[in-house]
């Protein structure tokens, strides 16, 4: 079951995968920590002159979709599987 956001969570500890990209390692959503474990797709959507990208990121049970502004400062948790 998927349950759709769209709200902004906070980034406490990133990491760097291949050519540098940047993924977010540990998050804290709704008073809790999630660290990940294992990083899935990563698309990159553009809008005009604006960039995002959306990660799949697993903790070993789930799968969250982030979203960035491409710019490191906002993520946006968009859904779990």
């Amino acid at each position: 079951m998927t349950k759709t956001f769209n709200i902004p969570v906070t980034i406490l500890r990133m990491g760097f995968g291949r050519n540098m990209c940047a993924i977010p390692r540990r998050i804290e959503w709704e008073g809790r920590t999630i660290d990940f474990v294992d990083n899935g797709l990563r698309m990159t959507i553009r809008r005009g002159n604006s960039l995002a990208q959306i990660l799949s990121l697993s903790d070993g049970t789930r799968t969250f979709r982030l979203r960035s502004d491409n710019h490191g400062g906002s993520w946006t948790l968009l859904g779990i599987h």
